[in-house]
């Protein structure tokens, strides 16, 4: 919802100036990009209505749009930094930057790199490259003063460089990290502006730093407060729902959820109609207008905005056609067809049967997950070991769900039909349904991960304290399990 609500603004102040609005892909983590997640951000994307002048979709003159087919460029430039001396290579392992950064913690200080290979002479880093000892490229950052970020929406901040990490620009695999990619790309793309989040405030001065040493004009930098709980916390998955699919599966409209992160953008009048489509979002957006407290992602305004477009918005054909493209895909009828025919004595069993399909959030409570084996702590541990097991699955599949579930009940060493009914319970509200597996795969992993977070809270949300120990054990019994299957 972050990258959508940064996107729009992104697209009001391009499309209100006549200007192009790209979209790049910023690849260059190999463990958690793959083409099945970058196309989930460019359909959730179309879902919303935004569309891109330039992409890896669409094409264009300042291609290619993804960082990871632009190797060869980022090289190219990380070459240039070494050169100038600018720039360094790093041979420290994990082992001694984890040391480090415990010593400054210890000591009370931002732990950031401690400058050790800066010291090393040519020979010594051409002997350790001889050895075959691998290295990142980092950049140098000045002793002493301080960087002013100017930024279109605040005073000017002023940085200190003794706050400032050297940053790694290359990593050891020859890819580059977000800082070098996006300066490069920035300039190569001829970006004027860049409109991103908050927290990169702090990354500014390295930007402008690598804006200074390849000579460019930096583009100019607005850096958008983040959406915020209605307890002003930062909105993140732990607490509520986060991605767009969840509320599109909950029923929420395209034109809705735009209309109401323009109202998070720029907010509406005492008696401004607060139904606008995008080109009138589009033609109202104003950055002065952007309130630097945060804006408060408020589910019931949602709420209240989407039943006034259903609504008003739609006539009894659009909407019949709503609920068609919402529950009632043919494909997803097929896979749910498929479980309940051979369940059922009477058609009108249906409705009992596969209510859970087309529900949002269920009511469930502490005493219907409480009929089974476990106790409170083993549900709590079950569900939030789930939760981080179904993150970590690259792909939402049968194998993948029975993977993560079976090892749920191996970390608490219990049997699986013991774990199972609490996950019954928690996905479908009963504890015998269809088969558990098929039906948390045709609900998909946003609402099965908001009806186990639910669940959660009905028997005690965890504590910091407990989810830095359930974390460590989690880490702990993934490792293990890993081990075992690479002896195996």
């Amino acid at each position: 919802m972050g990258t959508a609500y940064v996107a729009l603004v992104n697209y009001c102040f391009a499309k209100q100036h006549g200007g192009e609005f790209l979209l790049r892909i910023e690849d260059t983590d190999q463990a958690r990009s793959t083409r099945e997640s970058e196309q989930v951000i460019l359909d959730a994307l179309h879902w919303l209505g935004l569309t891109w002048d330039e992409g890896p979709d669409v094409g264009g003159a300042r291609g290619p749009y993804r960082q990871s087919e632009r190797s060869d460029i980022y090289k190219k430039y990380a070459q240039q930094l070494l050169d100038a001396g600018q720039a360094f290579k790093c041979f420290c392992s994990p082992q001694r930057l984890e040391e480090v950064r415990v010593a400054q913690r210890a000591a009370k200080k931002p732990p950031r790199y401690d400058g050790l290979c800066t010291t090393l002479n040519p020979d010594e880093v051409a002997a350790k490259e001889r050895a075959g000892e691998t290295f990142v490229v980092r950049m140098k950052i000045p002793e002493s003063g301080s960087c002013v970020v100017h930024d279109m929406l605040r005073d000017p901040i002023d940085i200190p460089w003794s706050d400032v990490d050297m940053q790694v620009l290359m990593k050891s695999d020859g890819l580059p990290t977000y800082h070098l990619a996006n300066v490069v790309d920035d300039h190569l793309m001829e970006i004027t502006h860049v409109i991103r989040g908050e927290e990169w405030i702090s990354s500014a001065p390295k930007h402008l730093l690598l804006y200074q040493y390849f000579g460019w004009e930096a583009p100019k930098l607005l850096h958008v407060p983040l959406l915020r709980n209605p307890d002003r916390s930062k909105l993140s998955k732990r607490k509520n729902p986060t991605s767009i699919w969840f509320f599109r599966q909950m029923g929420y409209l395209p034109q809705a959820l735009v209309n109401f992160l323009g109202t998070l953008a720029n907010s509406v009048g005492e008696g401004e109609e607060e139904l606008m489509t995008l080109q009138q979002l589009v033609d109202r957006f104003k950055l002065e207008h952007i309130a630097l407290g945060g804006p408060v992602f408020d589910i019931p305004k949602l709420d209240w905005m989407n039943g006034r477009y259903i609504r008003e918005r739609l006539d009894a054909g659009a909407f019949t056609k709503a609920v068609a493209d919402w529950g009632f895909e043919p494909a997803r009828l097929q896979r749910i067809a498929e479980l309940t025919h051979p369940r059922i004595e009477r058609l009108s069993d249906l409705g009992t049967l596969c209510a859970f399909f087309f529900a949002g959030r269920l009511s469930i409570t502490a005493e219907m997950l409480r009929g089974g084996k476990l106790d409170d702590l083993e549900l709590r541990r079950a569900f939030q070991f789930a939760l981080w097991g179904f993150d970590e699955l690259r792909t939402w599949d049968l194998a993948g769900i029975e993977w993560v579930l079976k090892g749920v009940a191996e970390s608490l060493e219990r049997k699986f039909r013991d774990v199972a009914r609490p996950f019954y319970v928690a996905v479908t509200g009963s504890p015998t349904s269809v088969p558990l597996y098929d039906a948390m795969e045709i609900l998909g992993r946003d609402i099965v991960r908001e009806r186990l977070r639910c669940a959660l809270e009905a028997l005690g949300k965890p504590s910091n304290a407990e989810l830095d120990e359930w974390k460590r054990m989690h880490s702990t019994e993934k490792k293990e399990t890993v081990i075992a299957k690479g002896q195996a």
